[in-house]
């Protein structure tokens, strides 16, 4: 006697989706660097109920080379990321309830403004801001084409 058996292998909903409950419901979050002119370099979507550090070291390992400092929010001060990083090269200010403060160049911090305006940007398409798209691998397409518009502007 012969049996079959089949099985389905298949990408659980919540990561197929990226789609996260919080207070307004479900949404996406995108995770995204840029370089030091506001271009992207990488760009993730995660579900809304996610961390920001969670994301933090795939965000930056491609791309880091010698001498670059990495500026990040308070939603990346953990320790792991910033051995990582390096200290010196760190410029992402402590958490209020971390033990030891760290100091960080406040002047360079400044230059984080390239981020919000990425994301500012980014919010101007209609497409993304509504996330038309069901599958995360849609929204991530178009998210990819998008960024490459900035590239050639």
């Amino acid at each position: 006697m012969i049996q079959l058996r089949f099985e389905r292998t298949r990408v659980l909903p919540e990561k197929r989706e990226a789609l996260g409950r919080s207070r307004g419901g479900y949404s996406t979050k995108i995770h995204g660097s840029v370089d030091g002119l506001g271009n992207p370099l990488e760009l993730r979507v995660t579900g809304r109920e996610r961390n920001d550090i969670t994301q933090g070291e795939e965000l930056i390992e491609n791309w880091q080379e010698e001498n670059t400092k990495v500026i990040g929010d308070k939603g990346y001060d953990a320790n792991k990321l910033i051995e990582k990083i390096g200290e010196d090269h760190a410029v992402i200010p402590s958490k209020k309830n971390r033990k030891t403060q760290r100091h960080y160049d406040k002047h360079l911090y400044k230059e984080r403004h390239l981020i919000e305006c990425f994301f500012h940007k980014l919010k101007q398409y209609r497409h993304l801001f509504s996330r038309f798209d069901k599958l995360a691998r849609n929204f991530l397409s178009f998210l990819y084409l998008v960024g490459a518009l900035f590239w050639l502007k």
